[in-house]
């Protein structure tokens, strides 16, 4: 059986990493064949062991149940397995670059990423990544190359400039084990961000579906439920008001790309000093010069957005049991939150001459 077009389906740039679709339907004369045997068959460039471990982790379905590797498979079957992307030829130099470490064992580590470091090789970042780093650190020979089987599996991804938690696979079972989680929206992520304008609820939720801008490919937008992109839904929760910005607290149930940054400037609150989407400029605030070289000076102190990723929480692949980790706030963040306070606590907000 040739798979076709629709039956390879990528689920796009998604920040809890990218998967396969692959469906299959059973002939009219198919004989009774468990349902690995029946993977294996037809799915001849994936291991029989990365099936067994797919169908262990719930990711096969036959007519929408999830079926145990001794199911076996009849004539008109509709078997449905999603897989996260596997490396095919993946290399990648070692390079020794420090860690920051929160979480190691033999199935998994969580690392606390710094602002800056980009996590995947690619375009313009062919070395320095989070990848070159984990290569060394797993304890690859610099004058050597990574291959597969040596290599953290990314289950997810945050930004360049995004600072805060990710989690690396060790091994295929826990890769499996953990982009499930993350497939299912039951990961648990918080977020730190500080956005433009005096957020009016305490608490809310955005819900938009997102996907990449038509008119700019390095942006993502907001479209009409329905229309185009993936479903997307952040909650929010104000931690402290400055009055021309907001401190909220993000918690993310899906993980698309720049979700909390798109979400936020499309009701209004453009991430602080994200220069892609708007937040690098004065927003909210009044006319003067003194403002102006204020803001000018929190740009200096934070040349990022203000976005950090401070909570993490997942269901370990081998014990089963719920781990949750938190990383402080970064050096800059903390200074440009502090700033804030000392301007906000020492004059009073005006309401007249705002932007």
């Amino acid at each position: 059986m040739d798979l076709s077009d629709e039956d390879l389906i990528s689920a796009g740039e998604e920040a809890e990493g990218l998967y396969e679709h692959f469906r299959f339907t059973a002939d009219k004369g198919q004989g009774l064949l468990r349902v690995d045997k029946f993977l294996a068959d037809h799915m001849t460039q994936t291991s029989r062991n990365r099936i067994q471990n797919a169908i262990a982790a719930g990711y096969v379905r036959v007519a929408d149940k999830v079926v145990k590797a001794n199911y076996k498979v009849k004539p008109d079957d509709v078997i449905t397995i999603v897989l996260p992307y596997e490396r095919r030829g993946f290399s990648i130099d070692p390079e020794p670059i420090p860690l920051d470490i929160v979480y190691e064992d033999e199935d998994l580590l969580v690392i606390d990423k710094p602002a800056g470091m980009v996590v995947h090789p690619g375009h313009g970042h062919a070395s320095g990544t989070l990848l070159n780093a984990l290569a060394y650190h797993l304890g690859i020979d610099p004058s050597q190359t990574a291959d597969d089987e040596h290599m953290g599996i990314l289950v997810h991804r945050i930004d360049k400039d995004t600072s805060g938690l990710l989690v690396v696979a060790k091994n295929d079972a826990s890769q499996l084990f953990l982009a499930r989680q993350f497939f299912d929206h039951s990961i648990e992520r918080q977020y730190l961000a500080l956005v433009w304008g005096n957020v009016a609820e305490d608490s809310g939720t955005v819900e938009g579906n997102i996907g990449r801008d038509p008119n700019d490919r390095l942006r993502f937008k907001v479209f009409p439920e329905g229309d185009q992109g993936k479903h997307a839904v952040t909650h929010y929760r104000v931690s402290e008001r400055f009055g021309y910005v907001t401190l909220v607290e993000c918690v993310l149930e899906t993980g698309r790309t720049h979700q909390i940054r798109v979400h936020m400037n499309s009701i209004g609150h453009p991430l602080f000093n994200d220069s892609l989407y708007g937040g690098d400029r004065i927003l909210k605030g009044p006319l003067y010069a003194k403002y102006k070289q204020f803001i000018d000076n929190c740009f200096a102190l934070m040349p990022r957005q203000a976005l950090h990723a401070q909570t993490l929480g997942f269901v370990h692949p081998r014990t089963g049991k719920i781990i949750r980790f938190a990383s402080p706030v970064p050096p800059d963040m903390e200074a440009l939150i502090s700033k804030w306070r000392r301007y906000t606590g020492a004059k009073e907000l005006p309401d007249d001459e705002e932007l």
